[in-house]
């Protein structure tokens, strides 16, 4: 795949049919059958993007992250994965990656994050959660709610019409 300024490493497990914009960073992960990665997205290594995935522009997903089919990760949304991130150790040297513990993340299927959310580590969304623009998820959101804010509260939960 020859995409404008795009590095997708040779370790990346892509699906059939997936569609991919220009500008893009992927390495160590794995992209789902069908799934659309935006303009400006990072995937780090160890991520597992589901089928039928849309990622839009300048998302960042990082190591630990696990979204599922269906799900929708709208502009800007970003993930962590280090539950106290500092650069340094208590002696004054840089962390290695031994100098930390990473913490997982799931979004499951048909969820749906609004643009420039930001997902704390550690968090569970639920199976047809939907996450409001602009909130901070901070804790596990039920499947089928509706969260907004900072940090994100339930408002309500979807009906089968929603």
């Amino acid at each position: 795949m020859n995409l404008p300024m795009s590095l997708i490493a040779g370790d990346v497990a892509l699906g059939r049919d997936v569609r991919i914009v220009g500008f893009v960073n992927l390495y160590g992960c794995s992209i789902g059958d069908e799934s659309f990665i935006g303009p400006f997205v990072e995937i780090q290594r160890g991520v597992a993007v589901g089928r039928r995935v849309k990622i839009q522009s300048h998302s960042f997903l990082c190591s630990g992250v696990t979204i599922e089919d269906e799900a929708f990760i709208g502009h800007g949304v970003m993930f962590t994965n280090d539950v106290f991130p500092r650069s340094t150790n208590s002696d004054g040297t840089l962390k290695s990656a031994g100098d930390w513990q990473e913490s997982a993340t799931l979004v499951g299927r048909r969820a749906s994050i609004g643009s420039n959310a930001t997902i704390l580590c550690g968090v569970t969304i639920g199976e047809n959660a939907m996450i409001g623009a602009g909130s901070v998820v901070t804790r596990d959101v039920p499947p089928g709610a509706v969260v907004a804010g900072n940090p994100a509260r339930i408002l309500r939960y979807l009906t089968e019409k929603s």
